[in-house]
């Protein structure tokens, strides 16, 4: 796995640790290209940590303090039951919600790194409230979309007249 030893660890077995939150109910695993530019991306600018990885499968398991989790893995033919093209991910999207979407928007700019959409301000109907967040989208290196988000508390739904 050239160029993304010093990401994973080399070439040790088993690196790191369970997540410090506990295991998700549900973790995602995607499909990449290249786990060093995949965790580069999903670590330094979507703010994930590596709970633990097997540089030997080019696998990775990230974290979040937030308990968002997810698993990434270079493709190898073993769990890609069709053919895979770009982008991934078609007809997917990840929503992760964080405490504030500007380091992440400022981090992505930095890095030159495009927003497919936003930011925006959106207010749902939930039941008999409106639930409010702030959002940006991004792809990530393999054309996963992201949404990211932070909560802006809810509000009375509006009443037709």
């Amino acid at each position: 796995m050239p160029g993304n030893s010093n990401l994973l660890g080399g070439m040790a077995t088993g690196l790191g640790s369970p997540p410090k939150s506990g295991w998700a109910r549900l973790v995602p695993e995607l499909l990449v290209n290249d786990i060093g530019t995949s965790v580069e991306f999903w670590c330094d600018h979507l703010g994930f940590a590596i709970a633990y990885s097997r540089p030997e499968e080019a696998f990775a398991y990230l974290e979040r303090p937030e308990r968002a989790q997810i698993m990434l893995s270079q493709r190898s033919g073993k769990w890609e039951t069709a053919p895979l093209e770009r982008p991934y991910g078609r007809g997917a999207m990840f929503q992760l919600y964080v405490a504030s979407i500007e380091p992440v928007q400022r981090s992505l700019e930095r890095a030159g790194w495009p927003l497919y959409a936003g930011p925006r301000e959106v207010w749902r109907e939930v039941g008999d409230r409106q639930a409010g967040q702030r959002e940006i989208f991004v792809l990530d290196p393999d054309g996963y979309l992201v949404m990211i988000a932070h909560d802006l508390g809810e509000r009375p739904a509006k009443t037709l007249v």
